[in-house]
């Protein structure tokens, strides 16, 4: 069990985490026609989507109520009707999600009362569904505002069910996506629940609206996600399939109001974890057998973990990450041998973050992952773009996993979930080993250099 060590700072260097509501406007924009509202500054979302915009390379509906000096003294609750009636004109949105900000919870406000209000008195909003997280910047990192917001989803859009009256969907399943997953992650994902004859309902679904593809026109909105029918049609699953620790409140909020059994799966990354996922899928599908497209992945999974091991096999690697990715990565890696050296994370509210395989994990930034990386010897180091500069000084290999990741391509398609995408994350680890050429010289050993010691020799006998 790893120990959850704080470390103290005056000051934090090179931050590791992302705030809170931006990740609640992402869990957001995994919705259909959706607009993220910020309750702030313009500050806060102006840094906000140049973060978004950067990872995604892709244009980003995300909006504030641009809150001044006066509304936040006097309240906000102006602000909020403004904005939202200024979205509706302009962007005609299904759904509009509001996270607040720290600027807006230090002074307090009861904006679910001041919107309840709003809702009431404002019949031409009611075309548009509302949600509200509070996400201030302060308390948690990304992964929290995520599963606020999805949370807040559940409880205001999937209606009540009476459990005299259920009756459930059998070849119907929730999948509720955690922060960690890519676009194409959700893919796979959903790739093997129908392979089994199920169908999911991916909440939130990013990878139909933030998975890099050209629309056909342009829209103020987002360009696809989770229906709002769809959500509705939630209550009616036979099951929740829940992806990462975080998602635990999201399935819980699900089975309270529409009595959805559900089951957490803290990774699917790495063969026991996915076994686990696809056993999940024979019970609910009723099979007794997996289809011959997974065992064959599953198979080939096998030999790249064969091919893999020489080259993870006592590896010492440096990860840092939000809790559910560093618990994913750190714990198939370990399942190969490798030893997590360094494991360093964003926020202390997840429960699996004392099962990660080191001997501690630390609550830091990257200047605390960039010293004890150092410290311990880690050969590998694992976390967003922004450790480019510690693996520079360090001069260790990167591998970019996480969010953001802003100086390479293509970051909607990595995909380490699943038998396919844990073949491809071993072959990734093994490859980095590989291309870290270290050639052998006498004088590493303490002998004198090859060069010294055929000083005297003619060319034509040293040949």
């Amino acid at each position: 069990m790893a120990e959850i060590v704080h470390p103290k700072h005056a000051l934090s260097t090179n931050p590791l985490k992302s705030s809170a509501p931006l990740g609640a406007a992402l869990a957001y924009l995994g919705v259909e026609s959706a607009v993220p509202l910020f309750h702030g500054s313009q500050g806060c979302t102006a840094f906000a989507m140049v973060h978004l915009v950067r990872h995604f390379k892709e244009a980003v509906p995300l909006q504030t109520t641009a809150m001044n000096e006066v509304s936040t003294i006097l309240g906000g609750a102006d602000q909020i009707e403004e904005a939202i009636e200024n979205l509706i004109k302009k962007a005609s949105p299904k759904f509009i999600g509001i996270a607040s900000t720290a600027l807006t919870e230090t002074r307090g406000e009861d904006v679910p009362g001041e919107l309840k209000e709003i809702i009431g008195r404002r019949t031409d909003f009611e075309s548009t569904k509302i949600v509200y997280a509070s996400t201030p910047d302060f308390n948690g990192g990304m992964e929290d505002g995520w599963a606020r917001a999805v949370e807040a989803i559940v409880a205001t859009l999937v209606p009540e069910v009476d459990p005299v009256q259920r009756n459930p969907d059998l070849r119907q399943v929730n999948l509720l996506a955690g922060s960690h997953l890519t676009p194409a992650e959700v893919e796979e994902l959903v790739r093997m629940i129908r392979a089994f004859g199920l169908e999911p309902i991916v909440l939130p679904d990013l990878s139909s609206s933030l998975d890099g593809h050209v629309s056909d026109d342009w829209r103020g909105t987002s360009l696809g996600g989770t229906t709002l029918e769809d959500i509705e049609a939630m209550s009616r699953s036979a099951f929740t399939l829940a992806i990462g620790e975080s998602m635990r409140g999201a399935a819980t909020n699900l089975e309270a109001r529409a009595f959805v059994p559900f089951r957490v799966f803290q990774s699917v990354t790495g063969l026991k974890p996915v076994d686990g996922f696809v056993r999940t899928l024979m019970e609910l599908s009723g099979q007794s057998d997996a289809p011959p497209s997974l065992k064959r992945d599953r198979a080939r999974l096998m030999d790249a973990a064969l091919d893999a091991h020489f080259h993870t096999g006592k590896r010492p690697i440096a990860i840092g990450a939000d809790p559910d990715l560093l618990y994913a990565l750190s714990g198939c890696l370990a399942a190969m041998g490798a030893e997590i050296v360094t494991a360093v994370t964003t926020t202390p509210h997840s429960a699996v973050l004392e099962h990660v395989p080191a001997k501690e994990v630390v609550l830091g930034d990257l200047g605390d992952f960039e010293r004890l990386a150092g410290e311990a010897g880690a050969e590998i180091l694992i976390t967003h773009s922004h450790g480019r500069h510690a693996a520079a000084r360090l001069k260790l290999p990167l591998l970019r996993a996480g969010f953001p990741i802003f100086d390479r391509l293509g970051a909607q398609d990595i995909c380490r979930v699943g038998y396919r995408g844990t073949r491809s994350f071993l072959y990734e680890i093994a490859n980095i080993v590989q291309a870290q050429h270290h050639r052998a010289r006498p004088d590493d050993f303490g002998a004198a250099p090859i060069e010294e010691e055929f000083d005297h020799v003619p060319h034509a006998q040293a040949s």
